[in-house]
């Protein structure tokens, strides 16, 4: 767990390292170019360079807090392993139930999903890495090498034109607390019908790609268990029954 957590960590870190010095280095030229026409005195020059000056300093403190959070991560052990309990994992009683069998993964339009968003963020010359074995809640990281933008993405594919899509405990955790750069992808027509195919509506299709899908309004869905307990107050008062004890068999004569 902890040689994952630190490869996790250094692919973060690479990707900070990259996007904020390649920002710098732009802001860097943009100072040099209202400085140089500052000293020509050109109109409106000494208030870009302000600005860029303020940018610069901006990134600085923010590659340096970077660097201070991924360091503290890097820190994070994992100590005093106790066995708790045992677990039995056992088939769902009611997998057959359509509010359960749609949770079962279907790896193969999971795949065709992965597939084409992968190759739409490369179409657009960024760098992306399939990270959805490691449980991060999303599956694919990218950035843009440009202007510095990183994206995590959760991918969700659909088997037919429409339907709906869900986000577990640990992804929609994920996408609260990353606003900032979690974007939802979500594939159609993965596993097209044959009627689909007959009418040429059987190609994957992405939809637009959704930025901070924190902020719809996603159904919970919870199921409890409840207990009971047999309670005799109708004609005395209350009573609570306990279980007969099983007859004991003593010795014969």
């Amino acid at each position: 767990m902890r040689s994952e957590r630190l490869a996790e960590v250094e692919r973060i870190a690479a990707h900070v390292e990259l996007s904020l010095t390649e920002l710098l280095q732009k802001v860097d030229e943009e100072i040099g170019k209202a400085a140089a026409e500052v000293d020509q005195k050109v109109q409106g020059a000494e208030g870009r360079l302000a600005q860029a000056e303020a940018r610069h300093a901006e990134l600085m403190a923010r590659r340096e807090r970077r660097r201070r959070d991924l360091e503290r991560q890097r820190a994070l052990t994992l100590q005093s392993v106790e066995r708790i309990a045992s677990v039995l994992v056992l088939p769902h009683p009611e997998r057959e139930a359509p509010d359960v069998r749609r949770l079962r993964p279907d790896f193969e339009t999971e795949a065709t999903a992965m597939r084409v968003a992968m190759q739409h963020e490369r179409g657009l010359g960024r760098q992306v890495f399939d990270v959805h074995e490691k449980n991060l809640g999303y599956g694919v990281t990218s950035l843009d090498l440009n202007s510095g933008e990183l994206r995590l993405i959760e991918v969700k594919g659909i088997g037919a034109a429409s339907g709906t899509v869900l986000l577990t405990p640990n992804e929609r955790r994920v996408a609260e607390d990353r606003r900032d750069c979690y974007w939802l992808y979500i594939v159609t027509n993965c596993s097209p019908t044959e009627a689909a195919a007959k009418a040429g509506n059987a190609e994957p299709t992405l939809q637009d790609p959704i930025k901070d899908p924190a902020r719809f309004p996603w159904h919970e869905v919870t199921k409890v268990a409840h207990y009971w307990l047999e309670v005799d107050a109708l004609t005395k008062p209350m009573q609570v029954r306990e279980p007969e004890a099983p007859p004991y068999g003593g010795r014969g004569a």
